[in-house]
Parts: structure tokens; sequence; C-alpha cells
């Protein structure tokens, strides 16, 4: 039987943008504990920088994509789960980096993209309005990323292992 997949560079951008994601949560939980170890930020800035390009990527070659169709076994409700789901991940893909990038910006360091170049910083201010909002949405948000994060990859598991069907089979 065959497995009707993503297409390649979907398959590549999902899990590209997992790993970083991923290392990035991490990187955002340890700062604070190894900062006088080692200095995570410069690091977890840059990687946030990189998942927003690829995200928008991955968004506008998702838009030329076809995408592979969920088996008939796959409820309405699964099918409204997934579907949200996943535009959650895209909504936090971006606005991670958005507002890590916002309040990076009113901040006195460079924003360096793996010391190869300064990334622009935006014209906000460390006391203006919309630093500190940024700076707890960014937080806040990262909790959330986190638990959709083991939500999807519990549900990918259980398609595979339980109903062993091809869902996870299709990313890979």
């Amino acid at each position: 039987m065959t497995v009707e997949k993503y297409h390649s560079s979907a398959r590549l951008l999902h899990w590209l943008i997992a790993i970083l994601a991923i290392l990035n949560i991490a990187l955002g939980l340890l700062h604070d504990p190894l900062e006088k170890v080692v200095q995570l930020i410069p690091l977890h800035k840059s990687i946030g920088l990189s998942v927003l390009v690829l995200t928008l990527v991955r968004i506008a070659l998702r838009m030329i994509w076809k995408k592979p169709p969920l088996p008939g076994s796959v409820t309405p409700l699964e099918r409204a789960v997934a579907w949200g789901t996943h535009m959650l991940l895209y909504v936090l893909l971006l606005a991670l980096p958005l507002t890590g990038w916002v309040f990076s910006s009113a901040g006195k360091y460079p924003l360096s993209f793996f010391g190869l170049f300064d990334w622009p910083k935006l014209p906000i201010s460390k006391d203006g309005p919309f630093a500190g909002p940024a700076h707890e949405a960014h937080e806040v948000l990262g909790f959330v990323m986190l638990a959709l994060v083991v939500l999807h990859v519990a549900a990918a598991l259980r398609h595979h292992f339980v109903l062993k069907d091809d869902i996870l089979r299709r990313m890979l």
C-alpha cells in the first residue's frame, strides 16, 4: 500500500521548523537557570528569527502544495481539532518570533543573526507601550506553544501506534 505523502519540501520544512521550535522552547526555559554558565539568549533570538523566516516560506509554499487527504476514518470532530491545532501552531510560529523581535528591539543589545549580521530592530522604545506587553505575550505564548507541541506529538503517536493509520507516515 502506497502512502500519499506531503511534498518533500513541506516535510523538510515541517521537521526543520519543529526541531528549531522545540529547541527554542528549551532555550527559553533554560536561559534564566543557566545565565551564569552560558548566554543562551543570542542563540534563542537567532533561532526564533529563523523560525519566522522558515514559517513564512512554508506558508507561501503551502498555498501551492496539495495536501494529502485525511483517511475516511478521521471523524469530523478530529478533523476540526486537527485543523484548529494546525492553525494555532502557525499563528504561534509567527507570533512568538514577532513578539520576541518587538521586545528585543527595545533592548540595548544588537539583534544579531547567529553573529553573521545584525537583524534590523523595530522602532520600539523600552518605556513605550509595546515592549512590555510583547515580552509578557512572548512568555505566555511560549507555554501555549509547548502545550500544543505536546498535543500535536501525542496525536501523531496515537494515529501511528493506536489507530495504525498513515497520518504520521505522510510527514515522514
